[in-house]
Parts: structure tokens; C-alpha cells; sequence
């Protein structure tokens, strides 16, 4: 406890540390506009502010556009730890010797984000698999930062009213809820177990996740299959691996549709580097770190929103805004399903003619969010975070449409499950 308590008040020194330098340098003339200021700052204070920054990018809802649009730019790719490190971390967690367990396993990582580290290797049974490792003292410094935050949210609200309107303190609240559960590997390790259960309860082979080795995972280790395919975007890879893409498509978005009335969460962040078309031609879904949950009372609701959006009717989903909305104003419906009618025209007219980049689509897809959301506040509506989530997913999957299968109307197309 000790410990614990020296290495966040040193944690703390180096936040005001770099805080310092930040200041320095403005007062030096480097004066950047302030989201991209705050930008670079956070990248600079690591794990929990990357974390933080990702947070503001995915939460139109929350931030100005300005703000969100600046923290799609914030990377979380940072420098590898020595494998020597990620060891003593595996021994620490799995008690056993490596050797007992791993035939082998490759000491250059596969990815290295903030949070953890993912190696390749081989069971002693054979099976290849990946090691999701947490880096050390993570969470430390996430705990420390974020009870740092939320003091300094405490006082600022205390300081100026008129800032608790937005709830700057229940905004780290639910950044703490949301980064403490990304830091438990076996919270992550039950969602995969959870998903593949759905799978199977809904007699769904054509659409798989990795099998977890429950034996050697733990909050901080986790063993997982290694899926060999390639990303939902590639489509000359997918068809060397499928004579159907459109078909494979309609089975990532089936399976992911049918999530959402059928599962306890939804997989909350498909982009193309976690949705693969296996060499055997099944959809595989991986990281399923952020996973979103839709509160009871407002399902119906969102369950009308889709629907709507799925036949085109903008009045439809106007009113199904109003209700999963926060609001204390009167809403002209008429006039916010006008808007959504011309939002809705504009991304028809700036669908390109040839695929793009996975981070071209990315950009894209979080400016539709921005402007559905930006609509929806511009009219006195307040969402919450899960509908923004959500909302990002289907741009995502209307993104792959046009990629993979451009005849195809997502809206009104019947083998889509979501319309029956």
C-alpha cells in the first residue's frame, strides 16, 4: 500500500512535470491551437490520457467537434517495451516456467499500444496462439491519473458552476469505469467466452471469435487463438479467400445486428482491423476490449431508431432521437428529420467511386457521427455515449457496403436479420 502510495505521488510529479514543460513552451511562443496543444500534451503523459484522447475522439456527444476531430489523431502506438520486461510480467502471472507452457514465443511484439503489448507464439499442445500482456504499472498509473482528474473536475466545478452542467466529474467517472475494465484481460476474456455462447446459441458457424486458454490468462495475461485472414476492407484478399464478398459481408453485419437484441453487449468498435475474413471464409471478430451495453429503457427506443434508419424514414428516426435524447426543450421533430434528410443526401453524394484507406474511412466515418450528433444538439438533444457508439458502428458497416458490395442497399436490403 505503501508503495502504491510513493509511486502515485510520483506519478504525480511527472504529470505536473510535463504540465510545466507544456507551459514553458507556450510561454516560449509555441502556441498551436489549444485542442492540438492538448493533444500533444496528452500523447506526451502516456497510457491514461492516450486512453483519455481516444475517449474524446469516440464522444461527439460529449466535446466540442473541435476537440473530438483534433483526437482522431491520437495514436495509441508507443515504443515497445524489451521482451525481458513482457517475461517477468508472463512469470509473474502464470507462476509456471514459460517453457512448460510455450514452446515458443516471438520477442518481437505484433503491436504495442499503451495499455499492453501482443506477442505471437505457440503452445507446448501445438496450438498457435497470442499473448496480450498488460505493460507493468499500468494500472497504478491509471488510477493515479484518473483520481488526479477527477479532484481537479471536483474543483473546477466547485469553482465554476456553470461548468457542472456538463458533469465534468461523471464524464472521468465513466472514463475510469470504462479504461479500469479495458485493464481486466479476464473481463475481456468473458466477453469472448460470452459472444462465442451467442454463436453458438444462435446456430451462427459462419462468423467465429478466438478461443480463450482460460489456464493461461489472467486480469493481466491473455492466451488467446491466432486468427490468420485478412481485414473486411481488402477486397481482392477477400476474394482469394471467398468467391462471395457481399455474402461475407451480410454475415459480419448479421452477426453483429443480431448482437444487439440476442447477446448481453454489442462489439463496440468493428473497424476493418478487428473484423477478418478467415482463410477458411468465416468472419472473424477480435479485441473485444470495448464492448457497449444499451440500458433496458432505452432499447425500444434505439431498437425504432434503427428500424427507421433501416427504411429511410427520417421523421422515424427524428422521434426516436427525442426519446433516447436528454432534452428540456420543446423539439420541432419536423425540422430535425429535415436535417437528417440532408445529412443523409450529402453522404450518398461523397461516397468515392474507388476503396480508400482504412484511416481515410476511419476520418470519414467519425465526421458523419460528428454531423448526425451535431443535428441532434443543435436541436437541444444530449445522447448518451452507447448511442454514439452504436451509431458509429453502423457507419462503419455502411462503409464496408460500399467497398465490398456497392449494389447493395443496406437500408432496405431483406437479408439483412435487422429488418425482419
Amino acid at each position: 500500500m505503501i508503495v502504491n502510495g510513493i509511486k502515485g505521488a510520483f506519478r504525480v510529479g511527472q504529470t505536473l512535470s510535463v504540465l510545466g514543460k507544456t507551459g514553458v513552451n507556450w510561454l516560449r511562443g509555441d502556441r498551436p491551437p489549444t485542442p492540438r496543444l492538448l493533444r500533444r500534451t496528452f500523447e506526451d503523459l502516456g497510457a491514461t490520457y492516450i486512453k483519455l484522447g481516444q475517449f474524446i475522439a469516440s464522444s461527439p456527444t460529449f466535446f466540442p467537434p473541435s476537440y473530438v476531430e483534433e483526437f482522431q489523431n491520437c495514436l495509441d502506438r508507443t515504443p515497445a517495451l524489451p521482451f525481458s520486461v513482457m517475461r517477468r510480467i508472463l512469470r509473474e502471472e502464470l507462476r509456471q516456467p514459460l517453457d512448460k507452457i510455450y514452446s515458443e514465443i516471438d520477442p518481437v511484439p505484433l503491436a504495442s499500444a499503451s495499455i499492453a503489448q501482443v506477442h505471437a507464439a505457440k503452445l507446448v499442445t501445438g496450438e498457435e496462439v497470442v499473448l496480450k500482456i498488460q505493460k507493468p504499472g499500468v494500472e497504478n498509473i491509471l488510477l493515479t491519473d484518473l483520481n488526479f482528474l477527477y479532484a481537479s473536475a471536483r474543483i473546477l466545478e466547485t469553482i465554476a458552476p456553470k461548468l457542472s452542467w456538463t458533469s465534468l466529474s461523471g464524464i472521468v467517472e465513466e472514463i475510469q469505469s470504462t479504461m479500469m475494465e479495458e485493464c481486466d484481460f479476464i473481463k475481456e476474456a468473458n466477453n469472448l467466452k460470452t459472444f462465442r455462447q451467442f454463436l453458438m446459441d444462435s446456430h451462427n458457424e459462419d462468423a467465429t471469435v478466438p478461443v480463450v486458454y482460460e489456464k493461461w490468462s489472467t486480469r493481466r495475461v491473455l492466451t488467446m487463438e491466432r486468427f490468420y485472414g485478412v481485414p473486411l476492407t481488402d477486397l481482392e484478399s477477400i476474394r482469394a479467400v471467398t468467391n462471395d464478398p457481399e455474402r461475407t459481408l451480410i454475415t459480419a453485419m448479421n452477426t453483429w445486428f443480431s448482437s444487439l437484441t440476442q447477446c448481453q453487449f454489442f462489439h463496440a468498435d468493428v473497424h476493418a482491423g478487428n473484423l477478418m475474413v478467415l482463410r477458411d471464409g468465416r468472419v472473424g471478430f477480435i479485441d473485444f476490449g470495448i464492448v457497449g451495453r444499451i440500458k433496458p429503457d432505452t432499447w425500444q427506443a434505439v431498437s425504432d431508431f434503427i428500424s427507421a434508419v433501416m427504411v429511410g424514414n427520417f421523421e422515424g428516426m427524428a422521434a426516436a432521437m427525442v426519446r433516447i435524447g436528454v432534452t428540456h426543450e420543446t423539439i420541432d421533430v419536423k425540422q430535425l428529420a429535415d436535417d437528417l434528410r440532408r445529412l443523409y443526401n450529402q453522404m450518398d453524394r461523397m461516397v468515392p467511386d474507388t476503396p480508400y484507406g482504412a484511416e481515410e474511412a476511419e476520418d470519414e466515418v467519425n465526421g458523419m457521427l460528428m454531423d448526425m450528433v451535431k443535428i441532434g444538439e443543435q436541436h437541444g438533444l444530449h445522447f448518451p455515449r452507447e448511442f454514439a457508439l452504436l451509431i458509429k458502428q453502423f457507419l462503419y458497416f455502411d462503409r464496408y457496403v460500399h467497398i465490398l458490395a456497392p449494389e447493395m442497399d443496406m437500408f432496405m436490403d431483406e437479408r439483412l436479420t435487422l429488418l425482419h
